[in-house]
């Protein structure tokens, strides 16, 4: 069997990959400090970050706005509830799930956390100008549009 040509295939400047370790270099040190500080895996901040952002959500509605595996959303959720982070309660348009929603200890703990997510972030984002900031926003959302747009199946 012969190899395809490949020749001119550099994976470090193949865009999903420089989007993913960019997204992954961000993430692991924002999760540092709530690793450290709170004691929340990577999932369990973005489960708990959705829930401050958006209120009650369904796991599946979590798992659709996270983009994360249902099988770690569903994990998350159960830590966030151990911990008393989170609470579940009817969903009164659809008996067969069930809302999650921030516990005062959760909102609490999302206060704190996201000032520092924040400062870290921007830190992160210094080596931009505010132009160059808002434009790579932009550039972002596109491509997460379209990307969505297409499918799985393009």
């Amino acid at each position: 069997m012969s190899k395809p040509d490949t020749a001119d295939f550099n994976l470090t400047e193949f865009l999903p990959y420089q989007l993913s370790v960019a997204s992954n270099a961000l993430s692991n040190r924002i999760a540092q400090v709530y690793r450290r500080e709170f004691g929340l895996k990577i999932t369990e901040w973005r489960v708990m970050a959705m829930l401050g952002d958006a209120g009650a959500l369904t796991q599946r509605e979590l798992t659709s706005r996270t983009q994360i595996d249902k099988v770690a959303v569903n994990r998350a959720c159960k830590v966030l509830e151990t911990r008393g982070l989170a609470r579940r309660r009817p969903n009164e348009n659809d008996g067969r799930s069930h809302m999650l929603e921030l516990t005062e200890e959760g909102w609490s703990m999302h206060g704190e956390i996201i000032p520092q997510a924040r400062a870290i972030a921007a830190g992160l984002l210094d080596s931009l100008g505010r132009e160059q900031e808002e434009n790579f926003r932009l550039m972002l959302a596109r491509i997460r549009d379209h990307a969505m747009q297409i499918g799985p199946e393009a």
